[in-house]
C-alpha cells in the first residue's frame, strides 16, 4: 500500500525535525486515526513512544484507542503494563490499567497485586490516592453479589472501605498534610452501598455522622445529601432529625435548610411538629442576620480604614511633590544665577581679544623673552619659557575651540535630532567623519559635536537632520561599529523634562522564542555561533554582547523562527564545549530591571538642603574613616546661602589674607601687558 502524498508531506517533514518530535508525531497520528488503518496508527504510536516513552499523555490516548478499537486482550495489557512502567507517577494510567484487566477477565489475585504497586509508586497529590482507591472500590463492589445477605466478597468490600480511610488518615495525611478527601467521598459511597444494596441503615447513619464531625457539618448540601438518603431508604422520624440538625449547625445557606423543614412538615408534620419547625427557623434566621449585620459593619469599617489610608497616602504624595517642586524650581533660580556670573566673567576676558590673540599667538624676540624672565618671577623664582612647546601649541588650539560661540541646543527639533554617543575620544573631525554615515539616512542639516572646556572631543554629538523620517531612519544605526567601538544612536529627549526616559532596544520580557547564551569564549565570532545555532532550526538575528569599548562580554541572544526550535536548542546546546568553554543555554527570560533610587536631600547644618551622600561604581568602602579633617569636611556656621543665589562671601581671615588669588590665563595676560 502506498502512502498518500499528504502523508508522504508528514513524513517528510517528520524527519526534518529534530527528537523528541512530539508536535509532528501528534499531527501525524491524528492524520492516520482519519484514514483508519489499525496496523498504521499502532505502528505510528509505537515510533512515536520510542522517542517520548515519559509523556503520560501520549500513553493515555495509545491505550485509550487499543481499548476501544482493537480490544486485544495481549496487546491491550501490554500497552497497560508499559504505560505504568515508564510513568508510574500518572494515576490515571493505573486507573486504567485496572479497568482494563476486569474488562478482560483477570485474576482477582493478579488485580489486586497490581493495585498495591500503585499505592507503592509515589503519587505526587493527596487526591491521587483518592483517585486510585476509588477505582479499586469500584472493582471489588461490582464484583459482589447483593442478592446474597453476606458473602466472601461483601466482607473484603468493607475491609477494603476500612482500610482505604485508614491510609487516608495516616499515609497520605501525614505525607501531604491532609487526607485528599476533604468532602469524604469514600465514605459517602460506603454509606450509599450500605443504604441501597445491603439495606444496613443503620451503619449508613453511622457513616454520615462521622462525616459530620470531620468539618462538613456546616454545608447546607451534606445535610440535604444526607435528608436525601434518608428520604429514600429511611423514615420520617430520622429526616426530621437532620433537618433539625442541619437548621442549627449550616451557616453558608441556612435559608434553603430552613426551606426544606418547613416544606416537609408542610406536607407530612403534625400541627405541634409545624409550630416546632417555625419556631426554629425563625430563631435561626435572627441570629443568622444579626451575624450578617455585624459582619457587614465591620467590614464596612475596614473599607473606611482603607479609604482614609488611601486619603493620607494621597495627600503625602501632593505634598512631597510640592516640595519637590519647590526645590526644582530653587535649583533652577541658582543655576541661572550662576550662569549670569559666568556671562559676566565671560565679558571680562573678552575685553581685548586682540591683545590676548597677540599674546597666545605671537612669539616675542629672545631678548624679550629673557626680560619677561626676569619681570614674571612672582614668587621670588624665574622659570625659563619654552615658546615651542607642545603644551603651548595644545593651549593656543585650546584657546581656539573656546573662542568659538557654543550653539544651544534647540528642543523644538527634537523629533528631527538623534543623540549619537560612546563615540571614541581620539576621533579627529567628528562632523566630517560622521557626515557620510547619516547622509545614508537622508539629508543632514548639521552635526554637532561636543567638546570640553579643554578642546577635547567627549565623545558625543547631536545629529540634526530635514525631515523626521531620517532621523527614524538613523536609529537604525544604532550598535554600529565605528573606529573598533559600538556607535550609540538614540532618540533626542531633554533629560530635565523627561528625567526618567530610557531607550533600550532590547525586549526585557520571556521570549520563548529566544536563548539567551552564557560562558562563550570572548574569540568566539558571530558567524562561529551560527554555524553552530543553525543546526537546531531557522536561526533569523545573533547578537552578541559587548561593553562600551565593544570587547565581547562572552554573552549572546540567538533568536529562532519559532518556541519549538528554541526548545530544542536548549536541549541540545546546554552544556555543550566551545573552544574549551562549557557554555549555558536557556530561554531568554531577562531580571526586571531596578528603578534607581533618587536621592534624598537632607538638611545641612546651615540650613540649606544638601543631597545624600552618593557613593561611587565600587559601592560603600569597607571603612568610614575620614582622610580629611574635620573642619574642612563641616561648613562655617556663619555661611548662610541666599535663597535664590551663589552664598555670601564668608570673612576673611588672616591666613587666608596673605594668599595670593587664584588666577587665570587672561589675568596673567593682562597683567603681563600692563608690564
Amino acid at each position: 500500500m502506498c502512502p498518500s502524498p499528504i502523508a508522504s508531506s508528514s513524513l517528510s517533514r517528520e524527519l526534518q525535525a529534530e527528537a523528541p518530535r512530539l508536535a509532528e508525531y501528534q499531527a501525524y497520528i491524528d492524520f492516520e486515526m482519519k484514514i483508519g488503518d489499525p496496523a498504521r496508527v499502532q505502528l505510528i504510536f509505537e515510533r512515536a513512544l520510542v522517542e517520548n516513552c515519559l509523556v503520560p499523555d501520549l500513553w493515555i490516548r495509545y491505550s485509550q484507542y487499543l481499548d476501544r478499537q482493537l480490544k486485544v486482550k495481549d496487546l491491550v495489557l501490554s500497552v497497560h503494563n508499559r504505560a505504568v512502567r515508564n510513568c508510574p507517577w500518572t494515576v490515571a494510567l493505573w486507573s486504567r490499567y485496572l479497568l482494563a484487566m476486569e474488562r478482560h477477565g483477570v485474576d482477582h489475585r493478579v488485580i489486586s497485586v497490581t493495585f498495591e504497586k500503585a499505592l507503592s509508586a509515589g503519587f505526587i497529590q493527596a487526591t491521587d490516592y483518592v483517585e486510585i482507591w476509588q477505582a479499586y472500590l469500584d472493582y471489588l463492589r461490582r464484583r459482589v453479589d447483593f442478592k446474597q445477605d453476606s458473602s466472601k466478597e461483601l466482607e473484603e468490600l468493607r475491609s477494603a472501605f476500612s482500610r482505604a480511610l485508614e491510609y487516608l488518615k495516616q499515609e497520605v495525611e501525614e505525607r501531604f498534610n491532609e487526607s485528599g478527601d476533604p468532602s469524604c467521598m469514600i465514605m459517602q459511597n460506603w454509606a450509599r452501598i450500605e443504604a441501597r444494596l445491603c439495606n444496613n441503615m443503620q451503619k449508613a447513619r453511622e457513616l454520615w455522622d462521622s462525616i459530620m464531625t470531620k468539618g462538613n457539618a456546616k454545608y447546607a448540601n451534606m445535610w440535604l445529601e444526607y435528608y436525601n438518603l434518608e428520604r429514600a431508604h429511611g423514615d420520617t422520624q430520622h429526616c426530621r432529625k437532620a433537618l433539625h440538625r442541619a437548621v442549627q449547625c449550616t451557616s453558608d445557606y441556612p435559608e434553603h435548610v430552613c426551606e426544606v423543614l418547613l416544606t416537609m412538615e408542610r406536607t407530612e408534620g403534625t400541627l405541634e411538629d409545624w409550630d416546632i419547625a417555625v419556631q426554629k427557623t425563625e430563631t435561626r434566621l435572627a441570629r443568622v442576620n444579626e451575624q450578617r449585620i455585624k459582619a457587614a459593619e465591620k467590614e464596612a469599617a475596614l473599607a473606611q480604614q482603607e479609604e482614609e489610608k488611601a486619603e493620607q497616602r494621597k495627600r503625602a504624595r501632593a505634598e512631597k511633590k510640592a516640595l519637590k517642586k519647590k526645590k526644582k524650581t530653587r535649583g533652577a533660580d541658582k543655576r541661572k544665577a550662576e550662569e549670569d556670573d559666568e556671562k559676566e566673567w565671560g565679558d571680562d576676558e573678552e575685553e581685548q581679544p586682540s591683545k590676548r590673540r597677540k599674546v597666545e599667538n605671537s612669539t616675542p624676540p629672545a631678548g624679550e623673552a629673557q626680560d619677561l624672565e626676569a619681570e614674571t618671577g612672582l614668587f621670588g623664582k624665574s622659570a625659563p619659557v619654552d615658546v615651542d612647546a607642545p603644551s603651548k601649541q595644545k593651549e593656543r588650539a585650546a584657546a581656539l575651540k573656546r573662542d568659538v560661540p557654543k550653539v544651544p541646543h534647540d528642543s523644538s527639533k527634537d523629533s528631527i535630532t538623534v543623540f549619537v554617543s560612546n563615540l571614541p575620544y581620539s576621533m579627529g573631525e567628528p562632523d566630517v567623519k560622521l557626515r557620510p554615515l547619516f547622509e545614508a539616512c537622508g539629508e543632514v542639516a548639521d552635526i554637532r559635536p561636543i567638546f570640553s572646556n579643554r578642546g577635547d572631543f567627549r565623545g558625543y554629538c547631536y545629529v540634526e537632520f530635514k525631515e523626521e523620517k531620517s532621523a527614524l531612519q538613523a536609529l537604525q544605526l544604532d550598535r554600529k561599529t565605528v573606529e573598533g567601538r559600538p556607535m550609540f544612536v538614540s532618540p533626542c529627549v531633554d533629560k530635565s523634562k523627561n528625567p526618567d526616559f530610557k531607550v533600550f532596544r532590547y525586549s526585557t520580557a520571556l521570549e520563548k522564542h529566544k536563548l539567551f547564551v552564557s560562558g562563550l569564549p570572548f574569540s568566539c565570532t558571530k558567524e562561529e555561533l551560527e554555524e553552530i545555532c543553525k543546526a537546531h532550526g531557522t536561526v533569523k538575528d545573533i547578537r552578541l554582547v559587548t561593553n562600551r569599548a565593544g570587547k565581547p562580554k562572552g554573552l549572546a541572544y540567538v533568536e529562532y523562527e519559532n518556541e519549538s526550535q528554541a526548545s530544542q536548542a536548549v536541549l541540545k546546546m546546554d552544556g555543550m564545549t566551545i573552544k574549551d568553554n562549557v557554555i549555558k543555554v536557556a530561554i531568554s527570560n531577562p531580571p526586571q530591571r531596578k528603578v534607581p533610587e533618587k536621592p534624598e536631600a537632607r538638611k545641612a547644618p546651615g540650613g540649606a538642603m544638601v543631597p545624600r551622600q552618593i557613593y561611587g561604581a565600587r559601592g560603600k568602602g569597607r571603612t568610614q574613616l575620614s582622610l580629611l579633617p574635620r573642619a574642612l569636611q563641616r561648613p562655617s556656621e556663619t555661611a548662610v546661602q541666599a535663597e535664590n543665589g551663589p552664598a555670601p562671601p564668608p570673612a576673611v581671615t588672616a591666613s587666608a589674607a596673605t594668599e595670593a588669588p587664584k588666577m587665570s590665563n587672561a589675568d596673567f595676560a593682562k597683567l603681563l601687558l600692563r608690564k
